[in-house]
């Protein structure tokens, strides 16, 4: 079934609600298919229209956004993912947009809000698109946050001390927590591209682009690539660090091992 937003022509101008969730874990669309059988399922997300005429968006990097949802019906949509999705943790992130259906209004992004002549179909699969951006982008930005200041800490101690501590282990897992964060971030953004429904509609096309400047979008991205890029070069300077520390001590113990040979071989011979 094909998600279709309304935009009643009688009242003007008329709010609508974009509500994003997002979760820790990414969700498969095509295991969750089976429990939405009234959905419309692409590449990149399931859609499905609510009794009461809101829609319902889900994505596989972890978010859902209603459009025109009562808090009730909210609720009984997320519990439903629950059981289609088990293990799936509380909500991380929640963010709200609005937007304003004016016939006589001018297509503008202003005061946190857009205000459009028509919600369609596919402009409403646009902007959901880019509030579920934004609410999965404030996830990763909190992950990488508390890994950019793990990391600082070790290099500060690093400074401070001038050595780093013996046990390697805990590094390497933190690198590749590092490598394996970037690596999500790199692939899961690249729903940053441009949909196909704001290619075919050259207002939405311009408005697009005002929303992903309003929800910051683009520079938030390239501050995580940042951010991830230097953490896990400096991990893997602090790395290269205790190894050099553990060959310094294994050359140290070789050098022991042979003295005490030679002081052994001497008495030996006396």
């Amino acid at each position: 079934m094909t998600a279709q937003a309304s935009g009643n022509s009688d009242v003007v101008p008329a709010n609508h609600v974009f509500h994003a969730v997002a979760f820790v874990e990414n969700l498969s669309l095509k295991d969750l298919a089976s429990a939405y059988p009234e959905a419309r399922r692409t590449p990149h997300e399931l859609a499905f229209r609510m009794p009461s005429g809101g829609d319902v968006y889900i994505y596989p990097f972890g978010a859902i956004v209603f459009r025109d949802a009562a808090p009730a019906e909210r609720d009984a949509e997320l519990a439903r993912l629950g059981r289609a999705r088990p293990g799936l943790t509380s909500a991380t992130v929640i963010e709200d947009f609005t937007v304003r259906e004016d016939p006589g209004g001018r297509a503008t992004v202003s005061a946190g809000a857009l205000t459009i002549d028509k919600l369609s179909a596919d402009r409403s699969t646009v902007i959901a698109l880019i509030v579920a951006q934004s609410a999965a982008m404030e996830y990763y930005e909190r992950i990488v946050e508390e890994m950019f200041g793990r990391t600082r800490q070790i290099v500060d101690r690093l400074e401070v001390r001038g050595s780093v501590p013996f046990a390697t282990r805990p590094l390497h897992r933190f690198i590749g927590a590092a490598i394996g964060t970037r690596n999500e971030v790199l692939s899961i953004l690249h729903l940053l591209d441009k949909p196909d429904e704001a290619w075919d509609d050259p207002l939405m096309d311009r408005i697009y682009d005002e929303l992903r400047a309003e929800f910051d979008l683009v520079d938030r991205y390239q501050a995580l690539e940042l951010k991830l890029r230097s953490v896990q070069e400096a991990l893997e300077l602090v790395l290269d660090v205790a190894r050099d520390r553990r060959l310094v001590l294994l050359e140290a113990a070789i050098v022991l091992l042979i003295v005490l040979e030679l002081l052994l071989s001497l008495l030996r011979l006396h």
